[in-house]
């Protein structure tokens, strides 16, 4: 025998009607099902009030959540939930110390150096994936995406303010230096950014160089100004002497899904 649960009565057309004005829309949503709850269960009126206004809170905390994920560029999937830690070069304290945050409060930059594949982008992702989920403003970019920021508002004159914005957020990432060639307008992106963020905003960023070798990559001049702004409070990891995961996972035939 199937037990129904009746549906609960809509809102009556003044509330529903008060909760449009006044920008209610999960007190809206939860109110037919807490109202007949609470009346079946004889709650107080405070309870009632308290249980919606969570509701509310709740529903605009992820609906907030969401729009900073989608706005601040990060791929998707790369999170701590797919992240072996075991498997990784780094140091299970210091993947704990920086999976705390603590260090964006202070403003504090984290850079990861390493061979290809050795999971430089995917802890960084998932630092910036977690950072919005404890209530903080993240971008991702590399440094061809950032020389297209700088290439776009060079036009109107508006370089300034487009960095003004970009470190309003509290952590910036910056994934795949050195991977490709950087061009000039890439290196003077990189450079804007990281003298701009320097101790206001946190930045990470993944290289498959050590900073120290940024001038085989952009101008001296540069790359020295850009890397003593960047290290100066800085957390650097090493991966070196990691095997790449994803050859270790081809090899092991694990990258793809059988052939039936």
């Amino acid at each position: 025998m199937t037990i129904t649960t009746p549906t609960p009565p809509p809102l009556s057309d003044e509330l529903e009607r008060l909760c449009r004005r006044l920008r209610l829309p999960y007190v809206r949503k939860h109110a037919p099902d807490v109202l007949a709850t609470a009346t079946s269960q004889r709650w107080d009126p405070a309870e009632v009030l308290r249980v919606l206004l969570a509701e509310e809170a709740t529903g605009r905390d992820r609906a907030t959540i969401s729009i900073r994920r989608r706005s601040s560029g990060l791929p998707a999937g790369k999170t701590f939930d797919a992240w072996d830690s075991q498997a990784s070069a780094i140091p299970p304290p210091t993947q704990h110390a920086l999976r705390s945050l603590e260090w964006i409060g202070r403003a504090e930059t984290l850079v990861i150096c390493g061979p290809s594949g050795t999971g430089k982008s995917h802890f960084i992702e998932a630092l910036g994936h977690l950072a919005i989920d404890k209530g903080k403003t993240v971008a991702w970019h590399t440094p061809e995406t950032l020389a297209g920021l700088i290439h776009r508002h060079r036009a109107d004159d508006s370089v300034n303010k487009a960095i003004s914005k970009l470190i309003r957020c509290d952590l910036i990432l910056i994934d795949d230096v050195g991977l490709l060639p950087i061009s000039a307008e890439a290196a003077e992106a990189m450079f804007r950014v990281i003298d701009a963020a320097y101790e206001r905003r946190s930045v990470a960023l993944s290289s498959n160089i050590h900073p120290s070798g940024f001038d085989e990559l952009m101008p001296k001049t540069i790359a020295t100004a850009t890397v003593e702004r960047l290290l100066h409070h800085a957390h650097v990891v090493i991966t070196d002497g990691q095997d790449s995961y994803r050859l270790a996972q081809a090899t092991a035939g694990k990258g793809v899904m059988p052939l039936t």
